[in-house]
């Protein structure tokens, strides 16, 4: 038989035990009486800088539960090159887990957590939130002697509140761009050799695998590229691929890699707290991995339609076109004055920046499709304009910015234009600089000649004291250069004198003896017209033997007939005036590039020839039916 268990007996007085408890604390809160701070990083209801956020739609993207969706914002205008969106997150709170992840992954930091989480109401509905802070909201976000825990919500919050905010450190994008190898500056000065050495694979993979694919940057690129589809590629070792996707929308990948003015890195949303995607120097790194474009790209081109179109200037707008009229199985002749294509591209940016072998990869692709060039042509001289016109279905004109302007100074005469010195230096003719070179602007084309020179003059004058002194209207803040160019000159040791003027150019014996200037008060008026306004009194004398102009081009028309020309129409702002399908005011011709937009760039110029292309494909297929 089993032992029966034992049960132990307690004393009499354990219930009695009990009583210390009266006297201390609870461990329970008293809520809502009492309250516990939740901690500082804490993980709660989200806030979002509205002024701040792009709508960028990166933290829908990666939100584990798809509790945010991004919502369009009529009352906001959207800014695609500034590559701002009109929408904003919406959170539902049925389906937030408060991982943070969407703070995590917001390239300008504007989204965050707070410490407020409370929420109780019987309408699911009302578990949705567009996220907002007090900056935008000062309606729902209270004070403390105005705010209530019985009335806490998704619209009753505390002001100040924040916890779980965005850290760098452990963001899930990399901010820092890598670096594409670039010749020093002390060494890159003493020859015209190419400065960008360009991305290897591993670099530009590592580069390419920071893109968050939230596509502003295609919003902003003039020309629409999917720049998203082709970043991927790279990223996963695909060039090919990335190749095929440029080429979807600009042919010119070689030319483009190098002096693109990267629209679309200035709308990289990774830019707010890091550096945008090299998205050029990608492009630029697919370009130069194909030997050869035809046997990457194996392109598709329609039946011959039998239908002749000109195309007069073979700068990237010219090329553009006819690339993409070809492929539409057009006969395309283009017309251009210089010796091989580019336009005003192989007459410019100096052969450090663009080498005519980059320029001639793209070219003589677009040739090896059937596209015939007439180059050392220049029409009105060697072929007229009439004899074009009439010979063509249809004729586009992309002459480009070509000739140079004049500030109209006494003198001036004896200062080459920037445009001439430009092709003169970059075709090797024998260009003799000054040992104290002046040159007048403030864009990139007077960068371009200030760089040139300090090449030339350590050709010219070895071991000599020499000096390159730029003399602009602009002030630092509204210089018309881009910060790269200007940065790089500094580099080289060009000289700036910004917010001064040209006053007279002052001679000795006959020869340039140097510039009087003028220091500037304002550059615009009041409605941003160009009308610039001068301190008279205060002056300044840079001493010079040079003196080069560089303040702006124009278009040159003189090859088309008195009859033609007048017919031709013009905007405000002197430019040609197209309609939709890029058709001039003249029957039968289009116009685009630089002679028509107001960018002056070559992604805007291929923008102009794909709207072109499509405008005389439609054209000439109605005239067909």
């Amino acid at each position: 038989m089993k032992e029966k268990s034992k049960i132990k007996k307690g004393s009499f007085l354990s219930p009695f035990k009990a009583i210390k408890f009266l006297f201390k604390k609870p461990k329970t809160l008293r809520y809502p009486f009492e309250l516990k701070e939740p901690a500082q990083r804490y993980r709660g209801l989200h806030l979002n800088d509205w002024a701040q956020c792009t709508g960028c739609g990166n933290c829908a993207d990666i939100c584990p539960n798809e509790a945010i969706t991004m919502v369009e914002m009529p009352e906001i205008k959207p800014k695609p090159e500034e590559g701002i969106k009109n929408e904003r997150p919406k959170i539902d709170y049925g389906r937030c887990c408060f991982c943070g992840l969407c703070v995590d992954i917001c390239p300008p930091g504007c989204l965050r957590l707070s410490r407020d989480y409370l929420h109780i109401h019987f309408d699911i509905s009302t578990f949705n939130l567009l996220a907002k802070d007090e900056k935008t909201d000062k309606e729902h976000f209270l004070p403390a002697d105005k705010y209530s825990i019985l009335k806490a919500s998704l619209t009753h919050r505390k002001i100040d509140y924040e916890g779980f905010s965005p850290d760098l450190k452990y963001s899930l994008f990399e901010p820092e761009r890598v670096p594409m190898p670039i010749i020093e500056p002390e060494e890159r000065k003493k020859s015209f050799v190419e400065m960008a050495l360009g991305y290897e694979e591993e670099g530009a993979r590592k580069e390419a695998s920071r893109c968050l694919e939230c596509k502003l940057c295609e919003e902003a690129c003039p020309a629409h590229l999917k720049i998203s589809d082709y970043i991927k590629a790279i990223a996963e070792g695909r060039y090919e691929d990335s190749l095929r996707k440029i080429f979807e929308d600009n042919p010119i990948p070689s030319i483009c890699g190098r002096i693109c003015l990267k629209h679309c890195e200035d709308a990289c949303s990774i830019r707010y707290r890091g550096e945008p995607l090299a998205v050029r120097w990608l492009k630029r790194f697919v370009a130069d991995k194909a030997v050869d474009y035809r046997k990457v790209l194996m392109p598709e081109i329609l039946p011959d339609t039998d239908k002749e179109v000109a195309v007069i200037g073979a700068g990237p707008s010219g090329l553009a076109v006819a690339y993409f009229l070809k492929l539409k199985g057009h006969n395309v002749t283009v017309y251009d004055a210089l010796p091989g294509g580019g336009g005003m591209l192989r007459r410019g940016p100096p052969l450090y920046r663009l080498p005519f072998e980059s320029i001639d990869k793209d070219v003589n692709y677009i040739k090896s499709l059937g596209v015939e060039f007439k180059f050392n042509t220049e029409v009105g001289e060697d072929i007229q304009f009439e004899q074009i016109y009439n010979d063509s279905d249809a004729v586009y004109i992309g002459i480009g910015m070509c000739k140079g302007r004049y500030i109209k100074l006494e003198n001036e005469k004896l200062a080459p234009q920037a445009v001439d010195f430009l092709k003169e230096a970059k075709f090797g003719e024998k260009v003799k600089v000054g040992k104290d070179v002046i040159i007048i602007g403030g864009g990139n084309v007077a960068m371009d000649v200030a760089r040139t020179c300090v090449r030339l003059q350590l050709m010219q004058y070895p071991e000599q004291k020499t000096s390159v002194n730029i003399v602009c209207l602009e002030s630092w803040d509204i210089i018309p250069a881009t910060e790269e160019e200007y940065t790089e000159a500094q580099e080289e040791g060009v000289l700036f004198n910004v917010s001064w003027g040209p006053k007279n150019i002052l001679l000795e014996n006959g020869k340039i003896k140097g510039l009087e200037c003028k220091a500037v008060k304002s550059v615009f008026d009041e409605q941003g017209r160009f009308a610039p306004t001068f301190y008279e009194e205060k002056e300044m004398f840079l001493e010079g033997d040079m003196l080069i102009e560089a303040i702006g081009q124009g278009a040159d028309f003189s090859f088309l007939p008195k009859e033609l020309l007048e017919k031709l129409e013009f905007t405000e702002r002197r430019k040609v005036k197209v309609d939709e399908d890029g058709q001039t005011s003249i029957p039968r011709v289009f116009a685009g590039g630089d002679i028509v937009n107001l960018n002056l760039d070559a992604v805007t110029a291929i923008a102009d020839a794909k709207i072109a292309a499509e405008g005389i494909d439609k054209y000439i297929r109605k005239q067909q039916s």
